[in-house]
């Protein structure tokens, strides 16, 4: 099949396309390289550098392609800049977004598949972990704005009989990981520690994520190319861990012999959440493979052998 991925030169969106041309599909990749770099883009992909929220140009490239299936990675991912910027947010996540699902239908493209988010869809949860029956009550723009084209697929199934996916992450970790960033706390403390820098956590050290390793999420994402129809699925473990607990995986692996500071808690950040896979392992017959200490010497590793502690590049 021939595939259409959106912010295929990003950290997940990457190492997604790499699955896809080892399934055998053809891809094509379009990234604006506002987040993404031009080396994480795989060699047999064909790369466009083009940004989603210019529709007439996203048309001529669909029109052009034709793509059986768009995987719609491309996003303003940041939480603190959605809550700073929400205008922009939307922009990119709600309006360009929607048009690439206007495009979907009038050029007939097969299924949509979306990566949506599961921590800042939910918000402040009842239970942990939390399946998808859980109410979705996001707490910052970008929970609302990814949470909106959600039901704006739905609404294009009902109406056009558009076909999607969505797939809500968890806190996503590996190689390419960016570790300059706002968010990605594995590779941002393998950065500080490989350096000599004292990290921070925001808080005191008990808030907890779900950690999913990005084989894993590459996994999902070929498998839910034939199944899961109409569905919206959690990518999660299940497992909830904590920063501290992030903080001494990754210091072991570093060999760093420091302690970290702490900060405040930033806006629009819950405090708990993981996200129960019960219905990807039924739908898809997927779980996570990758242990969060084998994932994280793996991270802390790719960040050492780039020389990335030493440059910031």
């Amino acid at each position: 099949m021939k595939i259409l991925v959106t912010g295929g030169a990003g950290f997940i969106a990457s190492h997604v396309s790499e699955g896809f041309i080892r399934a055998g599909h053809s891809v094509v990749i379009v990234d604006d390289l506002s987040t993404g770099k031009r080396e994480n883009v795989p060699s047999a992909a064909k790369f466009l550098q083009h940004d989603i929220t210019d529709f007439a140009g996203m048309e001529q490239i669909i029109a052009d392609e034709r793509p059986e299936i768009m995987n719609h990675h491309a996003a303003q991912m940041d939480v603190r800049r959605s809550v700073r910027e929400p205008l922009f947010d939307a922009r990119v996540n709600i309006v360009g977004a929607l048009g690439l699902l206007e495009l979907a239908v009038k050029y007939k493209v097969r299924k949509f598949q979306y990566a949506s988010t599961g921590g800042a869809s939910y918000g402040e949860v009842d239970t942990v972990p939390v399946d998808e029956t859980h109410p979705t009550r996001p707490i910052c723009h970008y929970g609302v704005s990814k949470l909106t084209l959600e039901r704006y697929l739905f609404l294009y199934k009902h109406l056009y009989e558009l076909n999607y996916t969505v797939m809500r992450y968890p806190n996503v970790f590996g190689p390419r990981q960016n570790p300059y960033g706002e968010a990605g706390v594995v590779a941002i403390f393998a950065l500080q520690m490989l350096r000599g820098d004292q990290p921070t956590i925001f808080g005191d050290g008990s808030k907890t994520r779900d950690y999913v390793f990005i084989d894993d999420i590459v996994r999902a994402n070929v498998a839910l190319l034939e199944k899961g129809d109409g569905e919206i699925l959690n990518i999660g473990s299940g497992v909830p861990t904590s920063d501290y607990q992030i903080f001494e995986l990754v210091r072991e692996a570093a060999s760093y012999r420091g302690d970290p500071k702490y900060a405040p808690v930033r806006p629009g950040e819950v405090a708990h959440i993981a996200l129960d896979g019960g219905r990807v392992r039924i739908v898809a017959g997927w779980e996570p493979r990758t242990s969060l200490k084998d994932g994280i010497a793996r991270t802390v590793e790719s960040i050492r052998q780039s020389n990335a502690c030493l440059t910031n590049s």
